[in-house]
């Protein structure tokens, strides 16, 4: 197992340095840099100034308006000043190797539109995304697989039946078009007012008692979270139902009933361990998936200033150093969750054995 764990450490290297090259060298093609959104930004403001000062004659100062230099473009030097303050002046190759020597030592730099560190915003942010991405597993996987376990036991019947539709069909929605259907339902949309329609936390959170700030933080967060887990539910559900049914048409369940065993008995001392093995093994890559991939949609629906919105936008500002250093973060822990899932499998099931499939 050792040897497994190191083998699985060391493919964490290369494969971490594939995922940064391939963005690095797409990001190089990409029109609209950092410093081109600080020209056009200037630009924006200089020809509004003018625009203001023209139909204002009579009090228009001259001397301001001729330097701002506006429509006529701006000086060279300053622009070569720019490159030099983001680091453009040097090529390609040298900025990602001090970007990957940075990075080896945990120095993600700074916000290029921020005057934060990279770490510290991912920190500010951290506790939106981490509220929705652990409630919403929990409150999944509390909900499918109850669910799927009594869908695997009345295979066939009226209950699997209408109870499959609705996952169907809960599936097919679109995680933003339940959140935009929570929001005008229970948000003060057009029918009820029930719960907020943004934010984490209350104003006066700080002011709170500490039952009142547990109470006024789930009254915040249910929405997103219910809107986060209807996609995550339906697969999770399914998923368990069809391990389980899978472990019960097998021989040995079959023996244990000829022995006399009860259908509890049978079902929770034989079946559930194996049938569960996928679905908790599993665990990591859920959160994981619920913590980065839909984010963003529930985030911004709900205006919550998590990572995911955090990262949105600092795409489209071209921040760098946010953009690769939540990359170089999450790409690791991604990495890392993989090892976890297959430690899980082991400490689940002892008969697998990763290092034989290896030899």
């Amino acid at each position: 197992m050792i040897s497994y764990i190191i083998r699985r450490l060391c493919l964490i290297l290369p494969t971490l340095l594939g995922i940064m090259l391939i963005n690095f060298t797409l990001v190089q093609f990409v029109p609209g840099g950092p410093i081109e959104q600080i020209i056009a930004g200037l630009e924006s403001d200089a020809s509004v100034f003018d625009n203001m000062a023209g139909g204002a004659g009579e009090i228009r100062d001259i001397s301001k308006a001729e330097s701002y230099l506006g429509s006529k473009g701006l000086p060279e030097d300053f622009i070569a000043d720019l490159e030099v303050q983001f680091g453009f002046d040097k090529p390609p190759l040298t900025r990602f190797l001090d970007m990957l020597w940075d990075y080896a030592r945990f120095d993600f730099g700074e916000s290029y539109f921020r005057s934060i560190s990279v770490t510290e915003l991912i920190l500010e942010k951290m506790p939106v995304s981490l509220s929705l991405g652990l409630w919403t597993t929990l409150l999944a996987y509390l909900i499918s697989i109850p669910l799927g376990i009594r869908k695997a036991v009345r295979d066939g019947t009226a209950f699997d039946s209408w109870t499959s539709s609705l996952i169907i069909i809960g599936y097919a929605i679109p995680g933003f078009l339940f959140a935009i259907l929570l929001l005008v339902l229970f948000a003060g949309g057009s029918y009820l007012k029930l719960f907020p329609l943004r934010g984490l936390v209350s104003p006066d959170f700080a002011d709170l008692s500490l039952w009142h700030k547990v109470l006024d933080y789930f009254w915040h967060i249910a929405l997103p979270v219910l809107a986060s887990t209807i996609s995550a539910f339906a697969t999770l559900t399914l998923l368990t139902k069809n391990a389980f049914l899978d472990e019960i048409r097998k021989h040995y369940v079959i023996t244990a009933r000829a022995k006399g065993l009860s259908e509890k008995g049978v079902l929770y001392g034989h079946v559930f361990r194996n049938a569960m093995l996928i679905v908790i093994a599993g665990f990591p890559a859920v959160f994981v998936s619920v913590f980065f991939g839909s984010s963003l949609i529930i985030e911004t629906i709900f205006s919550l200033d998590g990572l995911g919105r955090m990262g949105f936008e600092a795409a489209v500002a071209r921040d760098y150093p946010v953009v690769f250093g939540t990359l170089f973060i999450f790409s690791l822990i991604g990495l890392l969750i993989g090892l976890i899932s297959d430690l899980m499998y082991i400490w689940i099931d002892p008969r697998i054995d990763f290092e034989k499939r290896l030899s």
